[in-house]
């Protein structure tokens, strides 16, 4: 599995999507662990189905990267355990070379500060391969763990956005963060 990862830190690697029946098997089942830590912020998809249509919109589409976060010698029989994921959504090219991230730790490995490393691969191959200027993250207020993180990781609080995002049935406040290639 470790030729596979695009970028590898101290504790965790990344991997593109695939519609490979053990990542199918292994994200599915962490999402159905995680509903509670996730609710109502994020919803991954928690069947084989779903995930077969997210990925496949991740994998097809030049606007969408997906990376697969992992723990590397997490436990798994392979010697990896799939902690998280982050996508770069709405990438647009040209002057303005953009893309808005998202991203959810699963139950197992929250809290751990292996997405805070990860994020900062993400961001490395946003600002390097990828060739964006700027990286944004919408954040609805309550949202602590997920605000931290973008801080952590660098990101400026830019402003406030009121029902911003249609998220589990209601029009969502957000705050927005960004950070550029300069940063």
């Amino acid at each position: 599995m470790a030729d596979d990862y695009l970028s590898t830190g101290a504790r965790v690697g990344l991997r593109p999507y695939s519609l490979d029946e053990a990542d199918i098997g292994e994200f599915t089942a962490r999402a159905r662990e995680s509903v509670e830590l996730h609710r109502p912020w994020l919803f991954p998809p928690t069947t084989a189905r779903a995930y077969a249509r997210y990925a496949g919109r991740l994998i097809e589409d030049p606007t969408r990267h997906g990376f697969l976060v992992y723990e590397r010698d997490g436990g798994a029989a392979e010697g990896a355990a799939l902690a998280g994921f982050i996508n770069i959504n709405n990438v647009v090219l040209g002057a303005f070379r953009c893309g808005v991230l998202g991203y959810g730790a699963f139950a197992h490995a929250a809290g751990r500060g292996l997405m805070s490393e990860a994020l900062g691969l993400v961001v490395r191959q946003a600002f390097g391969p990828l060739g964006l200027h700027r990286l944004e993250i919408n954040v609805q207020p309550g949202n602590a763990a997920s605000i931290a993180l973008a801080r952590r990781a660098g990101f400026r609080r830019e402003g406030f956005s009121p029902d911003f995002l249609f998220i589990d049935g209601a029009w969502r406040d957000h705050e927005r963060w960004a950070l550029t290639a300069s940063d």
